[in-house]
């Protein structure tokens, strides 16, 4: 006789249950929304087929076209400096309207979704904006994503209240800080193309302040704004 059994509701087949708990809280990850976001969103949805076994792993991985999908720390980390709470708290509750630079596979657009904000994200190749655009709305999130130059921004549908940028520049590409609301904030990986430091840049009337908080490595921000690419 064939038995079936349910599954608990709590289980979390995809990975073990305490990696949020080891890789993001552990290293200072203490917002509770965003903790909630990673934990909600499939990251091994995200990744190629065969590498989905290793999604929750502790490192960044490849994803084709030369790009990678971030490791859950860093992700958490930069989704935590955009300060998206305090920001809708000095706004009356108004949903903040977040962009995304280097869509990838759409990872950080989900968790960015999924912590409530209207999400614009912006991919330089073309295919990987594509393939995101209809995983994302196949598992249910609301991004509205595009094809182009993302160190230029999106500027029509500008002004946000955040922009995080998966790609390293290799100074504060000027329009995107132009893009943010007047208390927005900016969160990208800024160094050579070998190293970097992640920087939260917050908006001033006279231009903008930098405020290191991680080193890392992640691939160059191409465009007119970013590196060349050659």
């Amino acid at each position: 006789m064939r038995r079936w059994f349910r599954r608990a509701k709590d289980a979390e087949p995809r990975a073990e249950r305490d990696w949020v708990a080891r890789q993001l809280e552990a290293r200072g990850i203490s917002d509770v929304r965003v903790l909630a976001a990673l934990r909600a969103v499939p990251r091994d949805r995200f990744v190629p087929p065969d590498l989905a076994s290793r999604a929750y792993d502790d490192g960044a991985l490849p994803i084709g076209h030369g790009q990678t999908i971030s490791q859950p720390y860093i992700v958490a980390l930069m989704t935590q400096a955009l300060g998206l709470d305090e920001w809708q708290a000095a706004h009356n509750g108004a949903r903040p309207k977040v962009l995304d630079v280097g869509t990838g596979s759409g990872y950080q657009a989900a968790v960015l979704a999924k912590l409530g904000a209207e999400v614009i994200s912006v991919e330089l190749e073309a295919e990987l904006a594509q393939d995101a655009r209809l995983r994302l709305i196949g598992l249910g999130y609301d991004v509205k994503v595009v094809a182009g130059d993302g160190s230029k921004g999106v500027p029509d549908d500008a002004p946000f209240a955040a922009i995080v940028v998966a790609a390293a520049a290799p100074g504060v590409p000027v329009p995107l800080v132009e893009q943010l609301v007047g208390d927005g904030r900016l969160v990208l990986p800024i160094g050579s193309r070998a190293e970097q430091v992640i920087t939260l840049v917050r908006r001033t009337q006279d231009g903008f302040t930098r405020e290191p908080l991680e080193p890392a490595v992640f691939v160059p921000l191409l465009g007119e704004h970013g590196f060349s690419s050659r």
